[in-house]
């Protein structure tokens, strides 16, 4: 650098302290160095290519936590309704036990996530309508006591027969399963839907809809895989819940919003889409198949099973990682058109959010 370059800089340099001592901000047009790699702001590029909103925090535990929560619900319902009807004593009972499980290891893994048993106990010190973190809390809690309420009878029972304490347990924990296991098995859904990540809000209707059948399939399938692959009821709810989830994955095909492009594109696309096979037509054909067999009717119904649990944990972890993605187009929340009209998403730049994702 010759004297001269660098006496203009100096005293360019003391020019901008004299403006910045005097007026507080600076005025004069900044020097972009030739080759630099930051980037240029624009209504084309938007702030410096940042994604404006805050990715997903979650660990994996917490698409577990889903599934394990949805299944819960269902079970809890199941073991209800099946216990008023009395026509399975064996398997209300085992649904009942199913459903006390999946909501203390629910409770268990929602702690692990959060890091500390009193930041759970914290959600707990008031209730919040408008808040779905808030509500669903309060009926993970509620669900879960009613569950063990319900276990505590059967145990009860075993030890004396017709124990007006075990009767009255019964009643209240059938009771509470029913009115608080519907809205465990999908609140799930409402939770994610009700956020500003673009993939997650454009489907704020359907998602609930959605988990809350992939829930009454997992539950279905859980019993089934435990022995009962005799009992029609369950073959037709799977059949209903595999139906729901089929109409679901067409439907979302259907939808050409670009805020989905994460459902259909990279890794998040392809576990979506691999759900909904699992989840839909798959376990359909198989329990019609069943209907027409008596020989593999058990091998048919555990394999449709086995495909709706797969499926069902595909689906979680799925939308949880489409939402990652998705938070990190900076394009939407901007609503900046694609660089590619022709295109309802930049390909190259999905291919490398989803390749970030963890």
């Amino acid at each position: 650098m010759s004297e001269a370059q660098s006496s203009f800089r100096e005293s360019r340099l003391d020019e901008i302290r004299r403006e910045a001592s005097q007026f507080g901000t600076v005025q004069q047009a900044g020097i972009r160095a030739a080759g630099s790699p930051l980037p240029k702001a624009s209504p084309q590029t938007g702030y410096y290519q940042q994604h404006l909103l805050k990715e997903p925090q979650w660990t994996p535990l917490v698409p577990l936590y889903f599934f394990v929560g949805g299944a819960s619900g269902s079970l809890g319902v199941i073991g209800s309704l099946a216990d008023l009807i009395g026509e399975n004593d064996d398997l209300a009972r085992k649904a009942r036990h199913m459903a006390t499980a999946g909501s203390t290891i629910s409770s268990v893994l929602l702690i692990a996530d959060l890091g500390r048993p009193s930041r759970f106990l914290n959600m707990l010190r008031i209730f919040k309508p408008q808040s779905v973190m808030s509500v669903g809390s309060w009926v993970l809690s509620g669900f879960s006591a009613f569950a063990a309420a319900s276990t505590l009878a059967d145990i009860l029972d075993t030890q004396i027969d017709g124990s007006p304490i075990a009767t009255f347990l019964r009643t209240i924990g059938r009771t509470g399963c029913t009115v608080l296991g519907m809205p465990f098995h999908n609140y799930t859904g409402v939770l994610i839907g009700a956020t500003a990540i673009p993939v997650w809000n454009n489907r704020v209707r359907s998602l609930p809809r959605e988990f809350g059948m992939s829930g009454l399939q997992s539950a279905v399938s859980l019993l089934e895989l435990s022995g009962e692959t005799d009992s029609n009821a369950l073959n037709a709810i799977g059949l209903v819940a595999a139906a729901f989830e089929t109409w679901e994955g067409i439907e979302l095909l259907r939808t050409r919003d670009r805020e989905l492009a994460p459902t259909k594109q990279g890794l998040t696309g392809a576990l979506i889409q691999t759900a909904g096979v699992l989840s839909g037509p798959l376990p359909i054909a198989l329990r019609l198949a069943s209907l027409f067999t008596s020989r593999r009717r058990r091998r048919l119904r555990q394999a449709a099973a086995l495909s709706g649990i797969i499926g069902s944990l595909c689906l979680r972890y799925g939308w949880v990682a489409a939402g990652t993605v998705s938070a990190r187009d900076w394009r939407i929340p901007l609503n900046i058109p694609e660089p590619d009209a022709s295109t309802s998403f930049d390909r190259r730049a999905a291919d490398s959010l989803t390749r970030r994702t963890p």
